[in-house]
């Protein structure tokens, strides 16, 4: 089992930048490829980016690519999703989340392991 905590949210302008952190309990944190979810007042749960477990494979969302940087140290058992050029549209709660099966996925469904989610607010 994963225990995953997320933190590093908060409030910022846009166009600035803030840096979240997931930190997984246990050790076969490196078995798992991890994603940032995001959701929204009223709106679903979405895919904002992946890491496949090595830190080789990365994907990212089209809303958020060239602007997010997803990355790992498994050393740490961490996770991170470096967040520039923040825009309005940005704010949401960020969730983590561990999946054990092989291949990325943006489908919150396949994923196993969830944090409880940190807030990022973006202000105009």
């Amino acid at each position: 089992q994963v225990q995953l905590v997320e933190s590093g949210g908060g409030l910022v302008q846009a166009g600035g930048s803030l840096r979240l952190s997931c930190a997984a309990s246990g050790r076969t944190f490196s078995r798992y490829a991890m994603g940032w979810f995001r959701q929204a007042p009223g709106k679903e749960r979405e895919f904002v980016a992946f890491i496949g477990h090595s830190g080789v494979a990365t994907y990212y969302a089209d809303s958020v690519k060239g602007r997010f940087t997803i990355s790992r140290d498994n050393a740490k058992n961490t996770v991170y999703l470096q967040m520039n050029t923040l825009k309005p549209e940005d704010t949401a709660v960020y969730y983590c989340a561990a999946r054990g099966s092989t291949g990325w996925s943006i489908h919150p469904y396949s994923y196993d392991y969830w944090g409880q989610g940190t807030q990022v607010t973006v202000s105009s």
